[in-house]
C-alpha cells in the first residue's frame, strides 16, 4: 500500500517533535538536579503506552515514521523515569540504569511478541485485537496526563513539567494526527490515540496559563506600582513550577507584610 507524501511529510515531523520532546525536560531535570513536580507514574505509563502504540503502528502499516516514533517515546520515557528515581529517589546510577536496560528489554520482547501474534490474527480477519491496541495505547498515553493533573490540582500550579517540552509534544501529537488524514483510508482509531493526548496538552497549557502566568503577570504589576500604595512583598525560597518565568506565589512562598509607617 503506498503511502501519500503528505503523510509521510506530516508523520516524519511528528515523530522528530516525539524525538526531541523530552530533551527539554531531561536538560531541566539535570539542570536543578531535581525532578520535583515531574510524575515518575506518568513517564513509566508512557514508556508501557508506546509498546501497544508501536504494535498497532506497526501491524497497520501505517508511515514509517510513526512506526519509529512509538520506540522513540518508550526510549525517552524510561530515561527521564530514571531520572526520577536518581534525583528523587537517590537510586545509584549504575541501579537506574539497569532498571531502564531490563525494561527495555522486556517490553522489546512484548511488543515484537505481540506484532507476529496480531499480524496472524489480523490475516484471519480478527480486529478486535488492534481495537485492544489502540485503545491501551490512548488510556496508557492519557493516564500519564492525567497523573499530571493532580499534582495541578492539589498544589494549584504546573509544577516541574516543562513548558517547552509540553509544546513539543502537542506538535508532535498534531502533525501525527493530520498525517492520519492524508493516509489512503483514515484510521479513526489513529486519530482517536493522538487526538486525545493532545487535547489534554491542551488543557495543560489552559493550567498553566491561570495558575502560573496571570499570578506573574499581577506580580509585575504590583511591582511597578509606587510603593506607598503596595504591600511589600519578601521571597523566602521559589516555587518549584515549570520555568523561572512561570513562577506561582502562594502562602508558603510570600511573606507579605504594611510598610512601615512614617
Amino acid at each position: 500500500m503506498d503511502v501519500p507524501v503528505a503523510a509521510n511529510v506530516l508523520g516524519t515531523t511528528g515523530a522528530v517533535c516525539w524525538s526531541v520532546q523530552l530533551l527539554p525536560q531531561i536538560f531541566i531535570n539535570y539542570r536543578r538536579h531535581d525532578t520535583e513536580g515531574l510524575q515518575a507514574s506518568m513517564m513509566m505509563l508512557w514508556a508501557i503506552a508506546g509498546v501497544p502504540l508501536g504494535v498497532y503502528n506497526i501491524v497497520e502499516e501505517l508511515n514509517v515514521a510513526l512506526r519509529v516514533q512509538a520506540q522513540i517515546l518508550t526510549f525517552l520515557s524510561l530515561v527521564t523515569w530514571a531520572q526520577c528515581l536518581y534525583y528523587g529517589k537517590k537510586y545509584s546510577v549504575s541501579r537506574c540504569a539497569a532498571a531502564v536496560m531490563s525494561l527495555l528489554v522486556i517490553l522489546g520482547g512484548i511488543e515484537t511478541g505481540l506484532i507476529f501474534a496480531l499480524r496472524a490474527a489480523k490475516d484471519r480477519g480478527l480486529e478486535w485485537p488492534m481495537i485492544l491496541m489502540a485503545v491501551l495505547s490512548a488510556c496508557f498515553l492519557a493516564a500519564g496526563v492525567l497523573r499530571h493533573y493532580w499534582d495541578i490540582y492539589v498544589h494549584r500550579t504546573v509544577r516541574g513539567i516543562s513548558f517547552i517540552f509540553v509544546g513539543i509534544d502537542a506538535a508532535g501529537d498534531l502533525f501525527s494526527l493530520v498525517s492520519i488524514v492524508f493516509e489512503p483510508q483514515i484510521d479513526i482509531l489513529g486519530m482517536v490515540i493522538y487526538g486525545t493526548e493532545l487535547a489534554l496538552w491542551i488543557g495543560v497549557f489552559i493550567c498553566g496559563f491561570v495558575f502560573n502566568f496571570l499570578p506573574w503577570i499581577i506580580q509585575r504589576s504590583k511591582k511597578r506600582q509606587p510603593a506607598s500604595t503596595r504591600e511589600t512583598e519578601v521571597t523566602l525560597h521559589p516555587m518549584p513550577s515549570s520555568t523561572s518565568v512561570f513562577r506561582t506565589a502562594s502562602g508558603s512562598d510570600v511573606v507579605r507584610r504594611n510598610p512601615p509607617r512614617s
